[in-house]
């Protein structure tokens, strides 16, 4: 116990503090004297506790088994036959601590509020044409296929159409649970190279796509004064020009305060699309808000996977070659098939939440 180092005092210090919290809520809660909004909050706190005070019950148990089995081996009159089996365990408990350590640390990371929260997805055609456009358009079916593997709502709020079929512009609102803490290193350009449909001489061309995702925003996040608000309505027109429908129930609301403007006409109902497009210009406006308190911590951030700089290219789409390539992380997997059906994105979330934890841990040091 002498070699140990002050940092891992303080942990211990933080892991007792936690664990103490913790059964302080649980006879609170137990008592049941806390009025229902107290109940509720108390509630949340406990529940957001339970898996660290476990975590660091497990960690505490593993150190106090190694403990017994060091001073099982270091025994001179001990039993050669038990010394040797606590050596085994003693190694296979030294491989395992690092892990529950690291579990608890990750566990106690400053959480981002907006990770619980859904999500507004917007993909836009870049460079290159029809080409961009038809890659947005299967970025958003790539998506839409990864919100349903994972059992979210994928609710397409408002898509614009190119002459060929592409996306010019397209918009989602993605429901579920934790969709923004998976989905939020997504935003930035997807490159994509291949050899398109409409070229004849098979000559590979590179063109792009922009993502950004959004956390959605409650009223309580965002107030909007009704006075900072500029809400036209004008007809509906679908791609190439021609009415959807007859009536004007399209909007486009400007937020005179930041220039800010969002279209909404994928509903009949005006009533509807101007629901959808303060949705979406609350989001914008969250967004903004983080971006600004982000900008703050800048110095930090560079050590940061993906800084939400939506101009920063973080991945190319390799058809010839069936490669999905990662910039941010250098991972590249040879599965570009399942990347679209959205069954490989996972791999390429996974890697970047544990790379920014890393990153984060790190600074914590």
């Amino acid at each position: 116990m002498n070699g140990m180092r002050t940092s891992d005092v303080n942990l211990d210090d933080t892991f007792n503090k936690v664990v103490a919290r913790h059964d302080e809520l649980r006879d609170a809660l137990a008592a049941g004297l806390a009025d229902s909004g107290e109940f509720a909050r108390l509630s949340k706190e406990y529940a957001d506790l339970t898996p660290i005070a476990e975590a660091i019950g497990e960690l505490k148990k593993a150190k106090a088994e190694a403990i017994d089995l060091a001073q099982m081996i270091a025994d001179p009159d001990g039993d050669p036959e038990m010394k040797a089996m606590a050596e085994e365990e003693f190694r296979d408990l030294s491989k395992r601590i690092p892990d529950f350590e690291r579990r608890v640390q990750v566990s106690l990371l400053p959480k981002d509020e907006a990770d619980e929260k859904n999500a507004i997805l917007e993909v836009r055609a870049g460079t290159g044409g029809d080409e961009a456009g038809l890659f947005a358009a299967e970025l958003f079916e790539m998506y839409r296929r990864y919100a349903g593997l994972r059992g979210w709502r994928f609710e397409a709020m408002d898509v614009s159409e190119t002459a060929v079929g592409g996306y010019k512009e397209a918009t989602a609102n993605i429901t579920g649970r934790n969709v923004f803490a998976r989905l939020k290193f997504e935003s930035g350009v997807h490159r994509v190279q291949r050899v398109p449909a409409t070229e004849a001489q098979g000559r590979i061309h590179t063109s792009a796509a922009t993502v950004a995702v959004l956390p959605e925003a409650e009223e309580v996040d965002i107030h909007i004064d009704d006075k900072d608000l500029r809400i036209d309505v004008f007809r509906s027109s679908g791609p190439g020009g021609q009415s959807v429908n007859t009536t004007d129930s399209a909007v486009r609301i400007t937020h005179l305060p930041t220039g800010l403007v969002v279209i909404q006409q994928d509903e009949k109902s005006q009533h509807k699309n101007k629901a959808k497009a303060l949705k979406v210009l609350r989001a914008r406006l969250y967004d903004r808000e983080r971006a600004e308190k982000d900008a703050v911590r800048a110095a930090d951030r560079k050590n940061q996977v993906g800084s939400g700089d939506r101009s920063e290219r973080i991945r190319t789409y390799n058809f010839p070659q069936g490669r999905v390539t990662d910039h941010r992380i250098n991972l590249t997997l040879y599965k570009i098939d399942k990347m679209m059906s959205g069954e490989a994105l996972d791999e390429f979330v996974d890697a970047l939440v544990s790379e920014d934890e890393a990153a984060r841990l790190a600074e914590m040091g």
